[in-house]
């Protein structure tokens, strides 16, 4: 008699489920969603107080979302495209690890530059105040960390993912 060295058949029953998304895309896919939403509330009334003064850009916009942050038409059209990005990029693990380390790389250099650009000057054509840049320090260290930390494989001693997969 012939053994089988295959194992026990397996028998399933129902439809089958997609494998669970890695924690990288999960976080990316969140970051991604919140800019997209953040890119449209900049152009409600209500939400961003001043929206009549609303720019297309330059620092004379003096609409600021949540009362808080200023905002342009270009500052939203740039969340909004960001965030699109980010989904599209969040559909695999290698695109989810750049969107999150390199968005967050690129927020410390918004950060820096934001700090040292002159706010009445031609340069803050964005714009941005002292609420923008420390939200900017914030989005860049995080999603740096988010980037570089965020693996299923944390903690378990294996070998974290690969970022190529």
């Amino acid at each position: 008699m012939a053994r089988d060295v295959r194992g026990p058949a397996t028998v399933t029953h129902g439809p089958t489920r997609a494998p669970a998304r890695p924690a990288v895309q999960k976080v990316a896919l969140a970051v991604a969603a919140v800019f997209v939403l953040i890119g449209v509330l900049g152009f409600l009334p209500g939400v961003t107080t001043h929206s009549g003064e609303l720019a297309f850009a330059g620092h004379h916009s003096r609409a600021k979302l949540f009362g808080l942050f200023q905002v342009s038409i270009l500052h939203n059209l740039l969340h909004l495209v960001f965030g699109l990005i980010g989904l599209g990029l969040a559909r695999q693990v290698a695109g989810a690890r750049l969107f999150l380390a390199g968005g967050g790389a690129i927020y410390l250099v918004i950060w820096m530059y934001g700090f040292f650009v002159d706010r009445e000057g031609v340069g803050n054509f964005v714009p941005f105040n002292d609420a923008d840049n420390w939200l900017h320090l914030f989005l860049g260290f995080g999603m740096l960390a988010l980037g570089l930390l965020t693996s299923n494989k944390v903690g378990t001693g294996g070998r974290l993912d690969s970022p190529l997969e």
